[in-house]
């Protein structure tokens, strides 16, 4: 315990610096691969090295390569900090070393995530009779929904994908807006589904209800799975939920929503008109390491019938002890995992339910300011509808925008994303922070008119 002790305390003095200068340190990393590896040593050490000091190295080599991805702002992806008690939470985590993938063997996990199912479920407006299924992030989440879609469609069809796998079954067809997240189209390639069918897209990315309708009578009689979006992530957009999933459950076809971000527009009254239908749908995604805050490999997998993802995702082994209710590991693709409900309710527990409407409410009012803010600049031009999270700007021509994004990223202040949207490059912020504050928002605006005034 002596060596455990200190270098938990180690640990923890060097979380707390990194934590306490995030506000003040340059957000893009200050050291290369290279140099890191360097101050790492590449060569194994022939004899150990005690704990607290292996904590020390790790701690000094890697400070200069580490992004300040919890800084308030840290722009460049959808990627939230880490709240309070979900950091805490996590901690405990990784010291319970718990593995958490049936129901008897680790009663306390699977009494948290049944609290937090619920919990999810009330504050997003799902159904409650949904399964909740804990993975690594969206990908796998879009790939857990969209596996029970593929296998229930199938089945349907008279197909059992279990038994015969897909070689001689029927095509199943997978609708997208052209528009959806290139994870979609990753999820699908590994279900074997290959390239989905794109459906058109209005301005601000939002799948056009007449073109799904003709495309889904293209196919008439065929296994089809459509997948909608809540929260383009470029412009934040939302899909059209009541007359689309109508016009997919009218063909038969099994409906899943990524919204990775976008689906907590549910928790805000404010918001919530933006996911209206929305539960109508089979299966969503969402996850927990954006909007909500919670650390990494935090992803949610909703499906609405619990039956569903059993039957894509479960398993049975004799040396397993089963549960009548069911197993964590029947709703995920992992059998091992680690206890990710814990960090997602201490996060739901330290907020409440007022305290994620004002988190979401708190972001879109900084995405606002941003939009506010650019608008004011002469050379700025936002180009996306900002309803949520997110900005779009350009900066006359394309390489001019370029310019830009590189001066922001030297500067350092903040740490803002180039893209390619719509054909046009842009800087695109992404505003996910529980931490972020109008200081922060002020600051990166500053930034951002630096840059512009260097052209």
């Amino acid at each position: 315990m002596e060596q455990d002790s200190a270098a938990l305390d180690r640990a923890h003095q060097r979380a707390v610096d990194w934590l306490a200068g995030l506000g003040h340190r340059p957000v893009p990393p200050q050291a290369s691969v290279e140099e890191v590896a360097a101050a790492l040593g590449s060569e194994l050490p022939e004899t150990g090295t005690d704990a607290p000091e292996v904590v020390d190295l790790l701690a000094e080599a890697c400070d200069p390569g580490l992004t300040a991805m919890p800084s308030g702002r840290f722009f460049g992806f959808v990627i939230g900090g880490t709240h309070p008690a979900a950091l805490a939470a996590d901690w405990l985590v990784s010291a319970w070393d718990q593995n958490c993938g049936l129901r008897r063997l680790t009663p306390a996990h699977s009494a948290v995530e049944d609290i937090t199912s619920g919990w999810l479920l009330d504050l997003l407006g799902l159904p409650p009779q949904c399964a909740v299924g804990f993975v690594t992030g969206a990908t796998m989440a879009n790939f857990t929904g969209l596996a029970a879609g593929r296998d229930a469609v199938l089945r349907r069809a008279g197909w059992d994908v279990a038994e015969h796998g897909l070689t001689g079954g029927p095509r199943v067809r997978v609708l997208v807006g052209a528009e959806r997240h290139d994870t979609v189209d990753l999820a699908l390639r590994y279900l074997g589904l290959g390239l989905p069918e794109p459906v058109a897209v209005d301005d601000q990315g939002r799948v056009l209800a007449d073109a799904l309708q003709d495309a889904l009578e293209a196919g008439t009689g065929e296994p089809t799975v459509v997948v909608l979006q809540a929260g383009n992530v470029h412009s934040g957009a939302f899909d059209p939920f009541p007359e689309t999933i109508a016009a997919a459950h009218a063909h038969d076809a099994w409906v899943h929503v990524d919204g990775a971000f976008g689906l907590w527009a549910a928790a805000s009254p404010s918001y919530r008109h933006l996911v209206d239908g929305y539960a109508a749908a089979d299966s969503w995604t969402t996850d927990a390491h954006k909007t909500l805050n919670v650390p990494y490999d935090s992803g949610l997998a909703i499906v609405r019938e619990p039956a569903a993802v059993r039957a894509a995702m479960g398993m049975h082994g004799a040396y397993l002890i089963h549960d009548d209710h069911g197993e964590p590991l029947d709703k995920v693709p992992e059998i091992s995992r680690r206890g990710r409900a814990f960090p997602v309710w201490a996060v739901l527990r330290s907020l409440g339910r007022s305290g994620v409407c004002d988190l979401v409410d708190r972001l879109c009012r900084h995405a606002t300011a941003f939009a506010e803010g650019l608008d004011a600049i002469a050379e700025a031009t936002v180009v996306n509808d900002v309803v949520f999270t997110q900005v779009c700007a350009t900066f006359g021509s394309d390489e001019r925008t370029q310019e830009v994004v590189r001066r922001l990223l030297e500067d350092g202040t903040a740490w803002m994303t180039g893209s390619t949207w719509r054909g046009r490059g842009i800087l695109r912020i992404s505003v996910s922070n529980w931490s972020t504050t109008d200081d922060d928002v002020a600051r990166s605006l500053d930034a951002v008119r630096r840059a512009v005034a260097g052209l």
